[in-house]
């Protein structure tokens, strides 16, 4: 029973943390949505599609359920991770978009089919004989980690999260005199 209970809990929060993710973006222009934000060129719409690469290949391949799509892996010759992390002129975002709820669908398929204790495989992880609920682990804490990036780089484009009746202003001059203060 506590298995069942857990599988629908984390998935629920996948679920909760995918809305999540996918609204940062709501608002914003194309430009802001596509430009890199940080010194490694990290973008908000890369985020989205970067987790739908990590949606399709963790509740594919992982248990045996290969991706309908092509998607690139590990041991493709000139792989590398942080090409698949920002959006080419020609993708729009909704494509973008419509791939990461593809993605999250088909993972929600796989979710339901198997029980929580279904083995997987993970050839790049150091100990890769898995289950479903180390794959759920980890795709939730993926997705919660790239989100709060994601929350970072709107705020930095100045369209916080949250509460918008917060004198943000105010809030961060208090917390800029304490920090003065404290040195």
């Amino acid at each position: 029973m506590i298995d069942e209970f857990a599988k629908a809990y984390l998935h629920d929060e996948l679920r909760w943390v995918r809305e999540s993710l996918l609204s940062t973006l709501d608002g914003l222009p194309e430009y802001d949505v596509r430009r890199p934000l940080t010194r490694t060129g990290t973008n908000l719409l890369g985020l989205v599609k970067h987790l739908a690469l990590t949606e399709a290949r963790y509740f594919g391949e992982i248990f045996g359920r290969p991706y309908p799509d092509p998607i690139p892996t590990f041991d493709d010759p000139g792989y590398a991770n942080h090409d698949h992390m920002w959006v080419r002129e020609h993708e729009s975002r909704a494509d973008v978009i419509a791939a990461y709820q593809r993605a999250c669908e088909y993972a929600d398929t796989t979710i339901d089919a198997l029980p929580i204790d279904a083995p997987g495989f993970v050839p790049w992880w150091p100990r890769p004989n898995v289950k479903l609920l180390n794959i759920l682990v980890h795709v939730v804490a993926e997705t919660n980690r790239h989100t709060g990036h994601a929350d970072i780089l709107r705020e930095q484009l100045g369209a916080p999260t949250g509460a918008s009746e917060v004198d943000w202003e105010a809030h961060r001059a208090r917390i800029e005199s304490a920090a003065r203060a404290a040195t």
